[in-house]
């Protein structure tokens, strides 16, 4: 498309944080590849695109001030897009409010995972005139377009409006997928304060070169995002290895401090082919250390020895849960426990760290259930281990089991720890599961070491600590939360004031495990 005379002015409203303390400004905030995708479309056809990277929650003041300090800078904004993950709506709904105070007359709309799961919720919103479903970059495109041109944006495909005079509800079909995403420029990396975002204060890189996952499992909005498209057979996508090589090239240009690369693609070897050209590439022309997710049942041991060769150091996975039945009935993910312990061989065999991914409080779940996850990790010699507490995205189908089985309240909040409610596994025992999880994957590892009837009693006193009905996990759960405040606060002064030491930590460590 060609560079326009007239252009649009956008601001791009990014709400970037979990933890609610107004006060905490401990990091740079996080890349979010889709928005710098969105900007760099926009900027290539000629239209202005800024961001609000807001990393911590903020006061109304603090946030209006923002607000017309941006303005002020470049500008009246024409348009302002938020972009909201389904635990940031409560706070979005402020902000598009307080946004209305300060710029009156421009129009708002809302992108992003929530607004494609819940449209009809997010277009109800006050203030909000339009939704966009799916992939933004040419819907947000042809917006922009006809708004500096003075057209008729109404029948846009891929958005909602709400139309200002008679209040109609405008339900446009969402666009067909393209099909090959090297039609996408090289993100606008500079779109973020790219040098001081959290990863780059250790020298990390967040990297995406993909769109979309081709598996279903429950608890994932990826079934569901896939199902908005007329063309969903499409959904998932890798850029070229050749364009995917020329992506991180241009990263690195810019900045060539970044030594480590994390690579956010739902599964790095979705595509075989795909695979095997690219790590050979990246093998000849990167090779910089990095990370990556794969799945379990997709692995073989020639694509870790690989890996290894190209430089990996560090494999994220999904063990998700340790009960074969949760597994298979409703996550939908059919994988053995033996599946997972045999693929964790080769980790080790080839020195790659095993980073388990791991959900606690699921639909029918309860503390014996949980515990097998520990204990499955701790079989797998998991190096690290990461508990998530469930949290059930709208549109779901996990969602949609644990709503039929009455196990969610009529309203989650920010504040809420725990969405489910089940007798089977209160709030206190998931809590207690989450805070020790790592403590008890060391001590089963422990356990599963020792020679026959030792290891067999040391890991029956481990199940009573645990599950026994005497153990006071309320007491634990209040003494955990005051140590990891205190932990937190240590890491990031140590990431924050002396990066430089967390570096070297990190680089030896690296150093230790290539041999």
């Amino acid at each position: 498309m060609s560079t326009i005379e007239k252009k649009t002015n956008m601001l791009l409203v990014y709400p970037d944080y979990t933890d609610r303390d107004v006060t905490a400004r401990a990091t740079g905030g996080n890349y979010a590849e889709g928005l710098a995708s969105i900007s760099a479309v926009l900027k290539g056809a000629g239209h202005s695109v800024n961001l609000l990277h807001l990393i911590y929650l903020h006061s109304r003041e603090d946030y209006q001030n923002k607000l017309k300090r941006l303005e002020k800078e470049h500008g009246h904004f024409d348009l302002i897009g938020f972009s909201v993950r389904t635990t940031a709506v409560p706070d979005s709904i402020k902000y598009i409010a307080w946004t209305k105070e300060v710029c009156p007359d421009a129009m708002i709309i809302t992108g992003g995972y929530h607004s494609t799961l819940a449209p009809e919720e997010m277009i109800e919103i006050p203030g909000v005139d339009g939704v966009c479903i799916g992939d933004g970059e040419y819907a947000e495109l042809e917006l922009c377009d006809k708004l500096a041109a003075g057209e008729d944006y109404s029948a846009i495909e891929s958005f909602w409006f709400r139309a200002k005079q008679s209040g109609e509800l405008i339900k446009n079909p969402v666009r067909p997928l393209f099909q090959d995403i090297d039609v996408l420029p090289i993100p606008d990396f500079d779109l973020f304060d790219y040098k001081n975002l959290a990863s780059m204060k250790v020298d990390t890189a967040i990297v995406l070169l993909s769109r979309g996952c081709l598996y279903n499992c429950t608890y994932c909005g990826n079934a569901n995002f896939r199902s908005v498209y007329p063309n969903k057979k499409i959904y998932a996508r890798f850029r070229t290895p050749e364009n995917s090589i020329l992506y991180l090239k241009t990263l690195l240009a810019k900045y060539p401090n970044i030594k480590f690369l994390n690579f956010r693609d739902a599964i790095f070897n979705m595509f075989a082919e795909w695979f095997d050209e690219f790590i050979e590439l990246y093998k000849k022309e990167i090779h910089l250390p990095f990370t990556c997710n794969l799945r379990f049942d997709i692995i073989t041991e020639d694509t870790v020895r690989r890996l290894k060769e190209a430089g990996c150091y560090t494999i994220d996975i999904g063990v998700e849960t340790g009960d074969e039945d949760i597994r298979f009935n409703y996550l939908h993910r059919y994988q053995t426990d033996e599946m997972m312990i045999n693929c964790s061989q080769w980790f080790h065999k080839y020195g790659i760290e095993n980073l388990s991914y791991n959900i606690i409080g699921l639909p029918y779940e309860d503390i014996h259930k949980a515990l097998k996850t520990i204990k499955l990790n701790a079989r797998m010699k998991c190096d690290l281990a990461i508990p998530n507490i469930f949290y059930p995205y709208p549109g779901t189908e996990l969602y949609k089991i644990a709503k039929d089985a009455g196990f969610l309240p009529d309203k989650l909040t920010p504040e809420t720890r725990v969405p489910l409610v089940q007798k089977s596994f209160p709030e206190h025992e998931v809590l207690f599961i989450e805070a020790y999880f790592l403590h008890f994957i060391k001590r089963y590892k422990r356990a599963f070491d020792m020679p026959g009837k030792a290891g067999r009693a040391y890991e029956k006193w481990l199940d009573y600590r645990v599950t026994g009905r005497l153990v006071p996990r309320k007491f634990l759960v209040r003494l955990h939360d005051g140590y990891a405040k205190g932990r937190k606060s240590v890491k990031n002064l140590v990431i924050n004031r002396l990066p430089g030491l967390y570096l070297k930590l990190r680089v030896a460590k690296h150093r230790k495990k290539a041999g």
